[in-house]
């Protein structure tokens, strides 16, 4: 979103998406989670790390195409 002017309703899309909200849809895809299924903290720490693992391996492996 963008800043609001006087004269506007509402708001204006802005035409890129912010980083974080690429990061966590691409969090999102991972199936654990989707959902807070881990107990602790640690655990849930290393699924995220691991799924940005695969996220950022899979974007070298179409660079390397």
């Amino acid at each position: 979103m963008a800043g609001r002017s006087d004269n506007t309703s509402g708001f204006t899309v802005l035409p890129q998406r912010w980083p974080v909200e690429r990061t966590f849809a691409w969090l999102m895809h991972s199936r654990r989670l989707a959902r807070d299924y881990e107990a602790r903290t640690d655990t849930s720490e290393a699924v995220i790390r691991r799924s940005m693992s695969m996220v950022m391996s899979r974007r070298l492996a179409r660079r390397a195409h």
